[in-house]
């Protein structure tokens, strides 16, 4: 036989058996030295539930017998028994749609999604629906997580208190920030309902807020919960223009504009880095997922989406 072809199958078959092997090392390693390990964020996110108590109606209609509150908490208990680490987000417009908001005002809505154990929501447009007073009732008394809202300037108002511009979750030893945005509401919402509320611009807000998440207070990954919309045809600001001009988020969860996304979309920032921008349709109908993986002592990190249909 050739002594180069010899060498060249001796070469081949070494780098086969380093292949075959590197699960089983890359377990082994995750014992031996846990700093090697990759660790494992879950991101649960739903937008536009608009007061979306039972499923679909078996009316032929597209969407008949999808969605449905007591099935939606039924995938994310499943989820939280197989994964350790698991962030639940909604990203606006919880009221308004059904009867159940006519009649409880939002407080049943708020209610499940507290016994969903959500971590935190952005707010919508159709949540001032019933008023600031109404909104800060439904919070005060029935959320076990904040409201987000960091372009909502809410200090003459009723809600000065009860919204948050952010919140920092701790997972798998990790740092999360998250924030939320609100879409303009002059045009959209009657001033009565939402008075003195101060709208800023998105685009400055959200890189302030980013950056003061993750270069002052060391957050390993920055998400904006936004209730802007995913993309539009004029110049209004939306999730594809915040995600191209920003620098330090690294996901953006959106809402606003009923978007199904069988994938997140990448988009790359300021500092030709990568930000994926989803947003989980409406009506509940989709349990978005995304699962993000870091390196450990790295910066790197990659994700996988594993959307639900609530059906």
């Amino acid at each position: 036989m050739n002594p180069n072809r010899r060498q060249f199958l001796r070469r081949s078959a070494q780098w086969l058996g380093a292949t075959l092997l590197l699960p089983a090392m890359a377990k082994a390693n995750a014992y031996l030295d846990p700093e090697w390990a990759l660790r494992k964020l879950t991101i649960l996110h739903t937008n536009d539930t608009h007061s979306r108590i039972e499923p679909f109606p078996m009316d032929g209609g597209k969407l008949q017998g999808k969605g449905g509150a007591a099935r939606r908490a039924y995938l994310i208990q499943q989820i939280r028994q197989q994964e350790e680490n698991v962030l639940l987000l909604d990203a606006g417009d919880i009221f308004q749609g059904t009867p159940y908001f006519n009649y409880f005002k939002g407080e049943l809505e708020i209610k499940l999604m507290s016994q969903m154990g959500y971590d935190a929501a952005a707010i919508g447009n159709h949540d001032f629906d019933g008023g600031l007073l109404n909104l800060k009732t439904q919070i005060s008394n029935h959320a076990k997580f904040p409201l987000l809202c960091a372009n909502y300037d809410f200090k003459n108002t009723d809600l000065a208190q009860t919204v948050l511009p952010y919140k920092i979750f701790e997972k798998a030893g990790l740092k999360i920030g998250v924030f939320g945005l609100g879409v303009k509401l002059d045009g959209l919402v009657p001033k009565p309902l939402y008075l003195e509320t101060n709208y800023l611009e998105p685009l400055e807000v959200a890189n302030k807020t980013a950056a003061l998440l993750k270069q002052e207070l060391g957050c390993d990954y920055v998400i904006a919960l936004s209730h802007l919309g995913y993309s539009y045809a004029d110049s209004q600001i939306s999730d594809l223009k915040v995600a191209a001009e920003s620098q330090h988020i690294d996901l953006i969860i959106g809402g606003h504009t009923h978007t199904f996304l069988t994938t997140p979309t990448p988009v790359k920032n300021k500092a030709n880095q990568s930000v994926f921008v989803t947003q989980a349709g409406w009506a509940g109908v989709i349990l978005g997922r995304i699962d993000v993986y870091f390196e450990r002592g790295s910066h790197k990190k990659c994700i996988q989406c594993l959307n639900q249909s609530v059906e």
